[in-house]
């Protein structure tokens, strides 16, 4: 249904009982996302008809793509925080699939499962904070918690769900110190890259926060945490991608520097701080969503990603050449591209930051003059360079490979010259779901001359001198990094990796070595450690017990069972060690009768018969023992069994001295009949009220009895 704001709404209850629901809303900020997931997502699929032609199973990589995407919708669609979830960990699923279809590369399985635990474990504490922010609002709807911003600030429990939800975020959105397992995942096929890394999965987090921005942000916490990570994931990735050799790697780590400055921009949280972020979400995902086809085309016509091996291709892939230049154009923020008027509403949102305006605009002005350095980097080593010396000659490319690169950065253009209906239809309606205000959005490409137009000058000159000093500047910076930055955080997340298993397979040979006395040991003594603490609790000792209560008979079975025990612990023969202890079951058995439990005393009598007569067919097949138990194992296994004997004998006296104004006996013998239909009490017990006990106890006869027709068998053959 569509609401008065023009919303178009869907809501089904599901799980009422936890709050979740099929819950479905289509509003400004998510046309966003669910317009970049579509249509980028067509030309992905247009583009992978021939890419992966060459590949095996292309039509589970189109299946998994296409649960990728629908997750994704699904994701940016969902008005109930645990719906959303559910999409989160699907999109995981599915981008782990996506990234290991190359699985038989040791390399790409390990950058899948680096991508997989860092979001999933990402997820799980966002999962926390979303409880905890469903328990604080008293509802897990994002609508109803938008209008509880002030009380939600107020709570004091509003820190630790903000921290945990930001976990979420961040090691989506490859936040730093989670930025690194981006790059690692460029080890997927270039669509998978152009379309999980670049337009959408990774702007996941983006939207989290845009999301939940009327409902959490405004505060001091949400102002300082964010730019903090955001900034800091900024000029880490623009520096970073400086550095690298692979042309996939370059634009990921461009990628990370520009997830950086979109959460920098969610954090600052002004009207025209949020205004530069949705301007520059589409933005990015235009020039990078077909900059990463571009380098899939390059790679698949020379063989090669390596930009020192590249070169001359302007004149070998001329269209492919055009469209690189145009989305490199809009990444380095040149005029007349979207990425240029981008760039100016991003500054102006930087100088007007309360609080923190200086630190984020030159820090932010740094980060735009290495997005231009690398995108005339870029350029030139790809394209412009007049040598090449890559192993393979130049293939020519399909018309597949260049339609839907060509068409985003041909977005990119036309936008940025006619920018008015872009700020209108998209970006105002959007703004205002997150602000809560209508507010107006005007975009053009000149601004006149000002502060903001004077630090593009700056940034774009910059940028140019310091790509004309790359080959002193570059050499510098390599060293650098070797010296100072001599190990990889993919290698310590790997090294923690093995820590982990490396304790776990401690943790395993202390606590499952195999011998099956000292699992019993270690049970026993828990419960006996546990069960003395309660009783010394309940001060058992102080009971009023009289040895009247007793029958002679009682007192004289009690005697011979005590005999017979010490008869079968001194015994050298096993025959009469079993007897011994038939003679203890049965005087079980004899008590049971005494005190009227008939049912007890005839299953008491038939185990004890039966377990007498296995017994005593076993033992005769066993061989001598080879060793006697020591003396200090005697000693042992004495106090430990006298321990837990004690223990039980603790229980029993207490429980028989419980004064319980309900007890429960009183409901079997209410409910029985009526409920249950039996006159028995002890059989509706077993049948009914424990019914699930008692099938577990069948089950485990069950399989007893297979294991020994199993072994009879074996002994046939």
């Amino acid at each position: 249904m569509i609401d008065q704001q023009g919303k178009l709404e869907f809501f089904w209850p599901w799980m009422t009982s936890i709050g979740l629901n099929l819950h479905f809303i289509l509003d400004g900020l998510s046309l966003i996302f669910a317009l970049l997931i579509t249509g980028i997502g067509a030309f992905i699929l247009v583009y992978a008809h021939d890419y992966m032609k060459e590949y095996a199973h292309t039509k589970r990589f189109y299946f998994y793509l296409l649960v990728f995407m629908g997750s994704m919708l699904g994701l940016v669609l969902s008005a109930n925080l645990l719906l959303l979830f559910v999409f989160w960990e699907l999109t995981g699923i599915s981008s782990f699939l996506l990234i290991g279809f190359k699985h038989e590369k040791e390399h790409v399985r390990k950058a899948a499962l680096q991508a997989l635990l860092i979001t999933g474990f990402g997820g799980l504490l966002m999962l926390a904070g979303f409880v905890l922010l469903g328990i604080m609002g008293g509802s897990y709807d994002i609508q109803a918690l938008a209008v509880q911003n002030i009380s939600l600030a107020e709570h004091h429990w509003y820190i630790a769900a903000l921290i945990l939800i930001l976990g979420g975020a961040f090691s989506k959105s490859a936040q730093f110190p989670f930025h690194f397992w981006l790059p690692g995942a460029m080890q997927a096929p270039s669509p998978v890259s152009a379309f999980l890394h670049s337009a959408t999965m990774v702007k996941a987090g983006i939207y989290l926060l845009a999301r939940l921005y009327p409902a959490l942000g405004g505060t001091v916490e949400w102002h300082t945490i964010i730019p903090l990570f955001g900034g800091a994931t900024m000029l880490i990735g623009a520096y970073l991608a400086l550095t690298q050799k692979d042309l996939k790697a370059i634009l990921a780590y461009t990628t990370v520097s520009s997830l950086g400055m979109l959460i920098l921009l969610l954090g600052i949280g002004t009207h025209l701080s949020i205004k530069a972020a949705l301007i520059y979400l589409i933005v990015h995902a235009f020039y990078k969503g077909s900059l990463f086809m571009v380098a899939g085309s390059v790679e698949k016509s020379t063989g090669t990603r390596d930009i020192d091996k590249l070169g001359n291709l302007a004149r070998k892939m001329p269209i492919t050449t055009v469209v690189a230049v145009l989305a490199l154009l809009s990444m380095a923020g040149l005029p007349p591209m979207l990425g240029f008027i981008s760039k100016e509403v991003i500054y102006e949102a930087k100088i007007q930051a309360p609080g923190i305006a200086g630190y984020v605009t030159f820090f932010g002005v740094v980060a735009n003059i290495f997005m231009v350095w690398v995108s005339l980097f870029i350029a030139y080593r790809v394209f412009f360079r007049k040598s090449y010396y890559g192993a393979l000659p130049v293939k020519k490319t399909s018309f597949s490979f260049w339609i839907g690169p060509g068409m985003l950065a041909l977005a990119g253009l036309i936008l940025g010259l006619f920018p008015y209906q872009l700020g209108e239809v998209l970006i105002q309606p959007a703004l205002g779901d997150i602000t809560a205000e209508n507010l107006k959005v005007e975009l053009k490409l000149w601004h006149g001359f000002n502060r903001v137009f004077l630090l593009s000058l700056l940034t774009i000159l910059s940028g140019i001198g310091l790509f004309l000093l790359r080959d002193r500047i570059i050499p510098v910076i390599r060293k650098i990094n070797r010296k100072a930055f001599d190990f990889s955080f993919s290698d310590l997340f790997s090294s923690f990796l093995e820590w982990i298993m490396k304790i776990s397979r401690l943790n395993t040979e202390l606590f499952q070595h195999g011998y099956h006395r000292f699992y019993l040991l270690v049970m026993f003594i828990a419960i006996a450690l546990l069960g003395w603490y309660q009783l010394f609790q309940l001060r058992f000792w102080e009971m009023d017990l009289s040895l009247q209560q007793m029958s002679f008979s009682t007192i004289l079975i009690a005697i011979i069972m005590l005999i017979a025990t010490v008869f079968t612990l001194t015994s050298k023969s096993r025959l009469t060690a079993i007897i011994s202890m038939g003679v203890v079951g049965y005087g079980v058995a004899i008590i049971y009768l005494i005190y009227s439990g008939i049912d007890l005393a005839i299953t008491q009598l038939l185990v004890e018969t039966l377990t007498m007569v296995i017994f005593v067919l076993v033992v005769f097949k066993l061989p001598r023992f080879a060793k006697l138990s020591s003396k200090k194992s005697k000693i042992r296994d004495g106090v430990i069994a006298l321990s837990v004997g004690g223990f039980m004998t603790g229980v029993s006296l207490q429980a028989s001295n419980l004064n319980m104004k309900s007890p429960i006996s009183d409901y079997f013998v209410e409910n029985a009949s009526d409920q249950a239909f039996g006159n028995n009490i002890v059989n509706v017990i077993l049948v009914d009220f424990r019914a699930l006990d008692t099938l577990g106890e069948i089950t485990v006869l069950l399989i007893a009895t297979l294991g020994i027709v199993a072994l009879l068998k074996m002994n046939r053959s």
